[in-house]
C-alpha cells in the first residue's frame, strides 16, 4: 500500500511539473516576445548591434519569468486536477481511502517547488539582472558609434541636427559627410566634407572633417555665407544624450540589505521606510502565492466532485478567488507604505488564500450524509 501511495504522489507531481513547464514556456514566450519587440524598436533604431539586443532581452528575462510562474502554477493545477477528475482517477483513489487532504499532498509539494524557484528569482536573479540592465543602459546611452556611425541613413541625434555618412571604410574613415545644424534660431549651418574622423578628447568627442565647406544662413538677413576648409573640428558631445544616473533603486538592492539598512537605503534612494519594507517583504510574499495558486486550483475543483457536465463553474470560481486575493494585495499596499510597522499586512493575501484552500479541502472531506426520506403511510 505504501508503494502505491508513493507511486501516486510521484505520478501527480510529474504531471503537474510537465504541465507547469509547458504553461511557463508558453507564457514566458508571449511576455518575452512582447518585451523583445519594444527593445528591438528602441535599440536597433538607435544603431545598436544584435548582440546588444540579445543581451538586453536576456537581462529582462528573469523579471518576466517571475511574473508568469504563479499563472503557470495555477494553470497546471487546474488542468491536471480536471484531467484526473474527468478520467475518474480521483474517484478511484478516493474510493481506496484517500481523503482530500491526502490528495493535496503532491499539489502542496508542487507549490513549494515553484515557491523555491520564485524565492531564488525574487531575492537573487531579478535584483542582479535589473542592476546589470541599468548599468548597461547607462553605458550604451552615451555610445557615439551607435548613434552616429551608420552608413547611408539620415540620422537625427538631437533636435535640429541632421547627420549623414555615405560610407565607412575599414580604417574608420567616414566618407562624404553631411551635417546640418539648425539648433540656433538666428542661423543654420550646413557642413559637407569629403572625409571625417571621430576623435575623443578631454573636452569630449569631436568630429574632424577634412576637405569640406560650411554654408551659414543668417535667418534675419537671409544671407548665405560659404567657407571652404581643409580641416574643421566640430564638438559632438551635445549630440550624445547620456543618462549618467547610476543611483540604485530599491529594485536593484539585495533583500538582506533592504531589511537591515532601512534608514541608509531610505536616504540613498529617497524612498520611505514603508515603501522599502513593502518591497522587501513582497519578495517573500509573491513566492508564497505560488503555493496559494496551486492549492486554490486543486481544492476548488474538488468541491463539485465528479460530474459529466464538467467543472467549468469551479474553474470560474477559482479564477474569481485569485482576483480577490490580488485585490487584497493591492489594498494592503498603501497602509504598509504609510506605516512601516504594518509590514505583516503584506502577507495577508497569502493567509487568506491558504485559509480558503483549507476550508475547501475541509468541505470536500466532510462525511457523506444521505438525505432523509419521509415515508408516507399508505391510504
Amino acid at each position: 500500500m505504501g508503494k502505491n501511495v508513493a507511486r501516486f504522489d510521484r505520478y501527480v507531481l510529474s504531471q503537474l511539473m510537465i504541465l507547469f513547464g509547458f504553461f511557463a514556456l508558453v507564457l514566458v514566450s508571449v511576455y518575452w516576445i512582447n518585451r523583445a519587440v519594444l527593445l528591438f524598436d528602441r535599440l536597433i533604431a538607435d544603431g545598436h548591434s544584435a548582440g546588444v539586443f540579445l543581451e538586453f532581452t536576456a537581462l529582462s528575462l528573469p523579471p518576466v519569468i517571475q511574473t508568469v510562474l504563479p499563472m503557470a502554477t495555477f494553470a497546471a493545477a487546474i488542468y491536471v486536477t480536471n484531467r484526473l477528475s474527468s478520467d475518474s482517477e480521483l474517484t478511484v483513489v478516493q474510493a481506496t481511502g484517500f481523503s482530500p487532504w491526502r490528495l493535496a499532498r503532491p499539489v502542496l509539494v508542487f507549490g513549494l517547488i515553484v515557491m523555491l524557484m520564485m524565492l531564488t528569482l525574487s531575492n537573487s536573479l531579478v535584483p542582479r539582472s535589473l542592476a546589470q540592465l541599468k548599468e548597461r543602459e547607462v553605458e550604451i546611452s552615451g555610445s557615439v558609434s551607435a548613434r552616429l556611425l551608420r552608413e547611408g541613413v539620415f540620422l537625427h541625434p538631437s533636435e535640429g541636427i541632421t547627420f549623414y555618412i555615405r560610407d565607412i571604410d575599414e580604417t574608420g574613415e567616414l566618407r562624404d559627410v553631411f551635417l546640418s545644424d539648425r539648433s540656433r534660431e538666428d542661423r543654420s549651418i550646413t557642413y559637407t566634407a569629403q572625409s571625417a574622423f571621430l576623435l575623443r578628447s578631454d573636452d569630449g568627442p569631436r568630429l574632424i572633417m577634412l576637405r569640406g565647406m560650411a554654408q551659414t544662413l543668417d535667418h534675419g538677413t537671409q544671407r548665405l555665407a560659404t567657407t571652404n576648409f581643409f580641416d574643421f573640428s566640430y564638438d559632438i558631445s551635445g549630440l550624445i544624450v547620456s543618462d549618467g544616473d547610476l543611483s540604485r533603486s530599491i529594485r536593484h538592492i539585495p533583500t538582506l540589505e533592504l531589511l537591515t539598512q532601512l534608514q541608509a537605503i531610505s536616504r540613498e534612494t529617497g524612498e520611505s521606510p514603508g515603501r522599502i519594507l513593502e518591497h522587501a517583504h513582497s519578495r517573500f510574499q509573491k513566492p508564497i502565492l505560488a503555493v496559494v495558486a496551486a492549492l486554490i486550483g486543486f481544492s476548488t475543483l474538488l468541491l463539485g466532485g465528479f460530474s459529466r457536465f464538467g467543472v467549468g463553474r469551479q474553474i470560474v470560481l477559482a479564477i474569481f478567488l485569485l482576483v480577490i486575493i490580488k485585490l487584497v494585495e493591492g489594498m494592503v499596499t498603501s497602509p504598509v507604505r504609510a506605516s512601516p510597522v504594518l509590514w505583516p499586512l503584506v502577507y495577508l493575501p497569502s493567509l487568506i488564500g491558504l485559509g480558503l484552500a483549507s476550508a475547501f479541502l475541509a468541505y470536500a472531506a466532510r462525511p457523506f450524509r444521505p438525505r432523509k426520506r419521509t415515508l408516507e403511510a399508505p391510504a
